[in-house]
């Protein structure tokens, strides 16, 4: 039994680490905006919320949502990521500070997007119970704190990149929009 405990908790520890990577990655891209520590905070905690609240839903609407559903969001979310990276690029050879990953709707389309793949889980995890909602906490922390890490790292990578950091973090997004609307 003990064993079987074990055997769980890793591999749910292991899917809340593969969903909490792209969250980890968009970061990465995001961070090169020099964004504040509070922003990236608040940031952080709406991810996990996120991470939490899409695969409870999931696990909500079970059977009654196609897998094509789910596609359908994976391709979303690629073009939001797209279109914010070309905002992004474009925004580094402007002097103004008006970015939209730093509004209010810039940083909900963020937490969305990087939380779209958790539905697809949620929908596979099937029936309630202690171990789903250890599940969705597991997912929810684990999203937070690699959230946490890509802004923290990009912001030690920003200060060694100079100017081009807006340019590599834009180029980021959309490569990784890219690469969910072509996998």
């Amino acid at each position: 039994m003990f064993l079987y405990f074990i055997g769980e908790w890793i591999t749910y520890t292991l899917m809340a680490i593969a969903l909490g990577m792209d969250a980890f990655s968009v970061s990465l891209g995001f961070g090169m905006a020099n964004i504040r520590l509070r922003k990236i905070f608040f940031i952080g905690l709406l991810v996990g919320i996120f991470h939490i609240i899409m695969p409870f839903t999931g696990m909500l609407l079970g059977q009654m949502i196609s897998n094509q559903f789910g596609t359908f969001a994976v391709y979303l979310g690629g073009v939001l990521l797209m279109i914010l990276g070309i905002q992004m690029f474009i925004s580094s050879f402007s002097n103004g500070e008006n970015h939209i990953m730093l509004d209010k709707f810039g940083i909900l389309v963020f937490a969305v997007t990087v939380s779209l793949d958790s539905f697809s889980i949620g929908l596979s995890l099937g029936m309630f119970g202690v171990k789903a909602i250890f599940a969705l906490f597991l997912f929810g922390s684990v999203s937070t704190i690699l959230t946490w890490l890509g802004f923290l790292l990009a912001r030690k990578v920003n200060h060694l990149l100079g100017a081009y950091s807006e340019i590599l973090g834009g180029s980021i997004l959309f490569a990784f929009g890219l690469k969910l609307l072509l996998a």
